[in-house]
């Protein structure tokens, strides 16, 4: 790799840190003494840290120079996740962090020594700074028998109060409370409670929450069939030597995350007792208008997750980190970088405008070191856990500031223009990932997986025909490099536009088993990045307000923020704007700077689409829907999705009802009115935007009826 020149890439366009984004970086990514006392005494002086911290792993004949370009990559515009940024280099003041991001539980074995014995872990690693995601549906129904108890189980959901709360005790570390996502199968008798667990206040509020979508109901849904909510039958409850396993209506057999201990036909499917039969649009209309009203739950296509998976030879996974962008396997890390696009546009709101795609390549390919090298200072609290980064070496790099950058190179986000910017800003890194990953692997050797041999087994045949006729054959010993390179679905895609290089990895393996996936970003894009639009997203508002959680604070605290873009577009073109001017006004805004609410639902999944194809993880991706857009026009956003090939989907509709999210536009808080009772039993409407004293504090009125009614209020 060339080394970087000091003078490429410079910032095209100078616009100063906004208050907003320094206080931010001051309270999240400031390295400070136990004093209080900071360390970092800048932004560059953080960004030094990082890439002294991270050259610190290389050859000590060769630190000093990946230290520069390491610096460089990141002035340049690479930046880093969350837990790198706040830990690289700051083992002297805080030894029990970890610069990972995000991680998966352990399954969690159907019994009261596994549910707590992953409690346990999850508060370890909560603890270190990770956030982490579970699958609950591998606990049987509310109502079950427990042979060992003599007692009828309260269920999964009752479990999950129990890591929701453990969630909210532990604070993480870097000032930042923790994160967690609970999957749960679609075929599970309790997934309506699931789907419906987060509309009592104050419930599961430290989790996502997705469902684990399987083809087999999409093609329910579309046939208007019926479904069967089953779990595996107990082998020791007396019902299991009398039931009829051939009665489809008593018994189905499915795919399980583990046979031991079930019942299994020859084809390794476990036998599962039908509690209850609905018509699949029922439990579809009840996900839709959910997630129309309270935001979730989520939508995983769990069967294309794992089609796509690059381990599709070693993992079968079941959940995902806290924002969806990483579908995990047991014990699985992930540590996660993007790019910030603007910093490559050229003559930005110009005739002249153009992406300068020498530098991204060239930052991308610096960037791909860098965060190869923080396995090695992974800091992850379970032993598991680093023996399953370590041995396979993923990491998910993205980008942010999609949004910010189309509207700078006066693009429509959602437009045909706008697809195929994305499809190659996704693709160049794609691409210049995988050939890092080929030179990191001559260097330093490939992931120890590519090392290991597999066994030829009859699903691995029946999943990848192609197989056959390449000549292996059952019980054949494959290595994993094989396995990876020439029979993922997603690497087939690189072969197609690079087919030696891809052919060059299955004999040599790569450095890592995944490059890339594009993560939400919300705090790195407003501090490091002084508020460009979130990962895959347009900007949600040109000027908005964010609620961000303060310590010693009863309720959270409402930062007034503005777009990248706008700053921009005022320092360079018009520092008059005027958000509110007319159509015929010189101070208006050109019609390219769009909202998350202008954009349709259909618009946001085809900007997802045309990237997915090639990131080899996922993509965390809100579909913003203003609150009075039609549920008629919005319930077959979901299977629009699948259509689309995606591997999940969300959405977020404003809904002051339920919740207020942590992005809010000063409209929405105009136009809502909180009723609070007051002691002696009157009642007052307040518009969300004004101020209230209350308890010897200023709190707005939104921000602090969310904390009544959500339990959290006084307990930041």
């Amino acid at each position: 790799m060339k080394s970087a020149s000091k003078k490429e890439n410079q910032d095209i366009l100078h616009v100063d840190y906004q208050s907003a984004s320094l206080d931010i970086w001051d309270k999240k990514y400031r390295l400070k003494d136990i004093s209080g006392k900071s360390i970092d005494l800048n932004i560059e002086d953080t960004l030094k840290r990082v890439a002294k911290a991270l050259a610190g792993v290389e050859h000590p004949d060769i630190q000093d120079k990946w230290e520069k370009e390491f610096f460089w990559a990141l002035s340049s515009g690479a930046i880093p996740a969350g837990r790198i940024m706040s830990n690289a280099g700051a083992g002297e003041h805080k030894p029990a962090t970890s610069t990972i991001n995000c991680t998966v539980s352990g399954s969690i074995a159907d019994s009261m020594t596994g549910i707590l014995e992953k409690v346990t872990e999850a508060g370890l690693t909560l603890k270190a700074g990770c956030g982490i995601g579970y699958e609950f549906s591998t606990l049987r129904p509310k109502g079950a028998y427990v042979t060992g108890a003599g007692a009828y189980t309260s269920g999964p959901l009752s479990f999950m109060d129990i890591y929701d709360k453990t969630c909210f005790t532990v604070s993480s570390a870097g000032g930042r409370r923790g994160a967690q996502m609970g999957t749960f199968d679609v075929g599970h008798p309790d997934v309506e409670d699931f789907i419906k667990a987060k509309r009592e206040n104050g419930r599961l509020r430290q989790f996502n929450l997705s469902l684990l979508i399987t083809e087999e109901f999409i093609k329910a849904v579309k046939e208007d069939n019926d479904w069967p909510l089953a779990f595996p039958l107990d082998p020791n409850l007396p019902e299991a030597k009398v039931v009829n396993l051939e009665d489809p209506k008593q018994i189905i057999w499915r795919e399980w995350t583990t046979t031991e201990g079930y019942i299994t036909n020859d084809n390794g499917l476990v036998a599962c007792k039908v509690y209850k039969i609905i018509r699949a649009r029922e439990l579809w209309d009840l996900i839709m208008d959910s997630t129309y009203n309270y935001a979730e739950p989520g939508f995983i296509l769990i069967d294309k997750v794992n089609e796509m998976n690059n381990n599709w030879f070693d993992e079968n996974i079941r959940a995902t980190n806290p924002c969806g962008e990483q579908p995990l396997p047991e014990y699985g890390s992930c540590l996660l970088g993007s790019v910030n696009l603007t910093r490559f546009v050229q003559n930005p709101f110009t005739d002249e405008v153009t992406f300068n795609w020498k530098s991204f390549r060239r930052v991308v390919g610096v960037f791909t070191r860098m965060l190869d090298n923080v396995v090695e200072i992974n800091g992850l609290p379970i032993e598991r856990q680093r023996e399953e980064i370590c041995r396979k070496r993923r990491h998910g790099m993205g980008f942010l500031g999609l949004g910010s950058a189309m509207t700078m190179m006066r693009m429509k986000y959602g437009s045909q223009e706008s697809l195929e910017f994305t499809d190659q800003v996704s693709k160049e890194l794609a691409v210049t990932g995988w050939k890092i990953a080929l030179e990191l692997s001559k260097e330093k050797g490939p992931a120890p997986i590519f090392f290991e041999e597999f066994t030829v087994t009859k699903e691995m045949l029946k999943q990848r025909p192609e197989m056959i006729n390449d000549g292996w054959q059952l019980d054949d010993k494959i290595p994993g490099r094989i396995l990876h390179a020439k029979y993922s679905r997603y690497m087939r895609k690189i072969a197609e536009v690079e087919p030696e290089l891809v052919d060059e990895l299955s004999e040599i393996g790569a450095r890592f088993t995944h490059h890339s996936s594009i993560a939400p970003t919300g705090t790195i894009s407003l501090s490091i990045g002084n508020n460009v639009s979130n990962g895959i997203e347009p900007s949600f508002a040109h000027h908005y307000f964010r609620n961000v959680i303060r310590e010693k604070k009863k309720t959270k605290e409402k930062i007034d923020v503005y777009s990248f873009e706008l700053l921009s577009y005022m320092n360079m073109v018009n520092p008059n704007v005027d958000l509110e001017a007319d159509s015929e006004s010189d101070n208006k805004l050109p019609d390219y700077f769009v909202t998350a609410e202008d954009i349709t639902p259909k618009e946001h999944v085809d900007v997802q689409s045309a990237s997915q194809k090639w990131i080899d993880s996922s993509i965390s991706k809100t579909a913003n829907v203003p609150t009075d857009f039609k549920f008629e026009d919005f319930k077959d956003i979901y299977l629009y999705a699948h259509d689309q090939g995606l591997k999940g989907c969300t959405t977020f509709r404003f809904n002051p009802e339920a919740f207020q999210g942590v992005l809010v536009k000063e409209k929405d808080l105009k136009n809502t009115l909180y009723t609070f009772v007051l002691d002696d039993g009157k009642e007052i409407q307040v518009a969300g935007n004004e101020e209230i004293e209350y308890d010897g504090e200023i709190h707005t009125a939104a921000n602090l009826f969310d904390a009544l009614k959500e339990g959290y209020y006084g307990k930041f």
